[in-house]
């Protein structure tokens, strides 16, 4: 047998030699297979099990403790329950995989356990150790308590045995002959995690060993009886729980609080039973035998009731199965409010449930901080608020209901999803780094494989988008014939209304009998204040469909109202919080479409707004502009007919032509770009750079051209409502919100700068998203030079030929070559630079640039826009 052989461990250089053995050992166990584990672990608990009497017996007679019989049901659970809660749980290479997910999960062993092992539950916490070191293969050398060490021995070397005989190698278990402070203090330094069950001075002396460690705390369980408990039930449960192994099970209970209204059918059931209620005489006596110079009297734990009061000069039955004091003092001076580890109970009045928890809570705090707490109630008469009280109030991690708390508290018992454990986790509370049952998964280190793996991507559009020069009033006709509307609430400006551009609306709306109010009092950047005005007459009006007839602030203002209506106490300073990614962001935009349903109708060629998520609305009590993107925000119909766009001036023409033009170039190098959105994108751009000029020159006199330019935004809009934008945006808001530039004046005067930026095949850093493998945006460009037939070599060449008819198309459209050349101050742009720049940085659409910017970088391309690129007042060097 292995235990023949080993060298007796009793001082330092015997258990240098022993934690060698032991590391070699768990070296080679290491590389076991399950099935050789789980064979070894069988026969360890099958040769635990067969030694549960022999075992017990030596236990009682070395510390003079506890009963024989419930030390035989105590070892005999550390065997038979720890292997049955384990025997099918895999500790061995891969014990999870989600092939989907690209996720594994490996279990490697921790190493070297040291196990620290009471006085109080000796041979079963030895094979309760060495049976979870044996199933994730570590090695374990075990540290006994001195009045306790020949049984602890014994046991060790029985599961030692069993397990060389089934395999395993022959120093893989371990243990100390002659235990002392120093030696234990030696394991507990040396192993690779520490399992600590005894006093607290030892469990604080593994938490101070710089080691990992699990322990216990101390265990002061209070139990209440409630008013509509079961008392026998209670009572007896109590009275099985305390007496089993005379009251040595840490989570026994030490104290009873009964409810005034029960107390006396308790107190009779408990003489009933057997138990001894001490006198005021008596109960001083015994008081001042639990607590010896400020510390739990040893000779009491573990004895028998009338042992105890013996040496309290108490007469008692012999046949006395708790002694229970009466007492009122929840406070550390009384002694009876203490863990007592014997068959010894304090018992309180408490007028209420309340003044009960009141009790129960010192008494935790006082002793037994995280450990363990019981309640008797009737569950099926209010019992579940109670319980849902006391579970607040009690700072434990054991909440016990109608239960032996011994018995309870270690698991698999009384509740068979509270895995079985003798090391009951106490949490921060008590001072311990677990707040459950200790098992196996505490001692295994667990390595996730982690393959990369691409999040599942989107394309949303709204459920209706009408194209073709003169489809408004036939999509409007669905109002009445599918939708059955009654009352349409149009939402646009004062120049649009003024000039009859909603009159083809409300024509259609009386032609169909629905109801009609108009909000014309949208200004650009709308404002809080004029989305809450609409919204007031919304509220009073009650539509049922909303139509915004405009640009980018008509359909912008119409969301904000939307969501005011639908939802009045909306919070957009939430709504405006940033996010990384728009699927797991903090804050859940409120549902949409409830009360209404939301058309828009683009008056304009530009933001694409009719099919974006995408609004922006600006506080003006606070200054502060709140981009809000989300796709409740996207419309449900969009209807985009060219003879709304007929007569936009060349201004305007201009900068939304160039603004489309920066949202496909930029929905294309998104690091969030798909095929779906790729195309349109590509569209687009062949669109705007065929067919703006001639919008931009001839304007309604060729309707064509209106149409495609109609086309493209909308394209466009779909593209980055599903792909995103990019810095160059961020950029542009910021001149707008700093400067009042135009937003698609901006976006033009950046947007050559930011190609350039994103192009580099070597950027400081690159965007953070799962498809975006490698800097990859040059190629990108090239493929949009070719899409739109520019000559190049290479793809730097095609890069420069886009960026050329990029700025040719600028130039043809009346947009300025720099910054200044619209009149910003250079003393005031320059004073405002940094502040500009970190705000940029931080603006939503940033995030999905390839290339991830740092704010000096912003800097500089704000530099290079301002004075021209390659200017020296820009960096360059000219």
């Amino acid at each position: 047998m292995a235990t023949k052989n080993r060298e007796i461990v009793k001082d330092a250089e015997s258990l240098e030699r022993a934690l060698n053995e032991i590391r070699k050992a768990q070296a080679i166990y290491a590389g076991f297979t399950q099935e050789q584990v789980d064979r070894i672990f069988f026969a360890a608990a099958e040769a635990a099990n067969r030694a549960r009497i022999p075992l017990a017996k030596q236990a009682v007679e070395e510390t003079g403790m506890g009963v024989v019989e419930d030390k035989v049901i105590k070892n005999h659970y550390a065997a038979e329950y720890i292997y049955n809660a384990y025997k099918d749980t895999k500790t061995c290479g891969v014990i999870e995989t989600d092939r989907a997910a690209g996720i594994k999960k490996v279990a490697e062993p921790v190493g070297l356990i040291a196990a620290v092992i009471p006085t109080t539950n000796p041979t079963s916490t030895a094979i309760f150790k060495t049976l979870l070191a044996l199933k994730t293969r570590n090695g374990i050398i075990i540290s006994p308590h001195p009045r306790a060490k020949a049984c602890t021995d014994a046991a060790a070397g029985i599961v030692l045995d069993a397990a060389v005989a089934a395999g395993a190698p022959a120093g893989i278990i371990n243990w100390i002959d002659e235990p002392s402070l120093e030696m234990t203090n030696t394991v507990m330094r040396e192993a690779d995690i520490i399992l600590a069950t005894g006093g607290p001075g030892m469990v604080k002396a593994a938490y101070s060993s710089g080691k990992p460690a699990l322990g216990v705390g101390s265990g002061n369980t209070p139990a209440i009886i409630d008013s509509g408990a079961d008392i026998k039930q209670a009572v007896n449960s109590i009275i099985h729980s305390k007496t089993f192994d005379n009251g040595m099970i840490c989570a026994s209970e030490q104290s009873v609080i009964v409810l005034d209204k029960v107390y006396e059918a308790v107190k009779k059931e408990f003489e009933y039973r057997g138990c001894y209620f001490l006198s005021p005489q008596e109960t001083e006596k015994v008081r001042k035998t639990i607590i010896i110079n400020g510390a739990l009297n040893a000779k009491i734990v573990g004895q028998k009731a009338h042992a105890i009061a013996a040496l309290a000069g108490v007469a008692a039955p012999e046949s006395a199965k708790i002694l229970i004091g009466e007492v009122a003092s929840v406070e550390l001076s009384e002694e009876f409010a203490h863990e007592k580890l014997s068959p010894v109970l304090a018992m309180y009045h408490a007028k209420n449930f309340a003044e009960a928890l009141d009790k129960a809570d010192r008494l935790v705090k006082d002793g037994g901080y995280g450990h363990t707490a019981s309640v008797y109630l009737d569950m099926a008469a209010g019992g579940e608020e109670k319980l849902a009280a006391f579970a607040e109030r009690m700072k434990t991690c054991r909440i016990l209901v109608n239960t032996p708390s011994s018995h309870g508290g270690i698991g698999d018992l009384y509740n068979f999803k509270l895995l079985p454990s003798l090391t009951l986790g106490c949490g921060t509370w008590g001072g311990n780094s677990v707040s459950e049952n200790v098992g196996v998964k505490h001692l295994l280190n667990i390595k996730t494989v982690a393959e990369r793996r691409e999040n599942m991507l989107w394309f949303r559009a709204p459920e209706k988008v009408y194209i073709k020069k003169g489809c408004l009033p036939v999509a409007l006709g669905e109002l009445k014939d599918v939708m059955g509307k009654k009352r349409a609430f149009i939402v646009t400006d004062k120049f649009l209304y003024a000039n009859g551009y909603t009159k083809t609306v409300t024509d259609k709306l009386d032609e169909m009998g629905i109801a009609h109010e108009s909000f014309f009092n949208v200004e650009p950047d709308p404002t809080l204040a004029c989305a809450r005005e609409g919204a007031a007459l919304m509220a009073a009006f009650k539509p049922d469909v909303i139509i915004a007839v405009g640009g980018g602030s008509a359909m912008d203002a119409g969301k904000i109202m939307w969501v005011l209506y639908e939802h009045p106490d909306a919070d957009f300073q939430d709504m405006a919080m940033r996010f990384v990614d728009i699927r797991k962001r903090i804050y859940t935009f409120p549902k949409m479409g409830e009360k209404a349903y939301f058309i828009a109708v683009p008056t304009s060629a530009g933001t694409g707004s009719e099919v974006t998520p995408f609004a922006v609305i600006t506080d003006e009590k606070a200054g502060m502009k709140y981009p809000l993107a989300d796709y409740e925000l996207l419309p449900d119909m969009a209807i985009v007919d060219a003879d709304m766009q007929m007569d936009a001036p060349r201004g305007l023409t201009s900068a939304s032509g160039i603004d489309a033009m920066t949202h496909a170039l930029e929905a294309y190098a998104s690091m969030l770009a798909t095929e779906f959105t790729d195309g349109l994108a590509v569209e687009a751009l062949r669109l705007i750079f065929e067919y703006l000029p001639r919008a931009y020159n001839n304007g309604a006199a060729d309707p064509r051209a209106r149409e495609k330019m109609a086309h493209a935004a909308t394209i466009a809009g779909m593209a980055f409502a599903n792909a995103f934008l990019g810095v160059c945006h961020s950029m542009a808001h910021k001149l707008g919100a700093f400067h009042h530039l135009p937003h698609g004046v901006a976006n033009a005067l950046m947007i050559s700068e930011v190609m350039r930026f994103n192009a580099s095949e070597t950027p400081p850093k690159m965007g953070t998203f799962p498809q975006y493998e490698y800097p990859r945006t040059l190629a990108r460009y090239a493929r949009i030079a070719d899409s739109l037939g520019l000559r190049g070599r290479t793809d730097g060449e095609k890069l420069e030929a886009l960026i050329a008819a990029v700025e040719k198309l600028k130039e043809e459209v009346g947009i300025k070559k720099t910054i200044r050349d619209y009149g910003i101050d250079e003393q005031d742009f320059l004073a405002r630079l940094d502040s500009m720049s970190e705000a940029a940085f931080d603006d939503q659409c940033t995030g999905a640039n390839p290339r991830y910017p740092l704010i000096s970088e912003i800097r500089q391309m704000f530099l290079s826009a301002y004075y021209g690129a390659g200017s020296v007042a820009a960096g360059g060097g000219k």
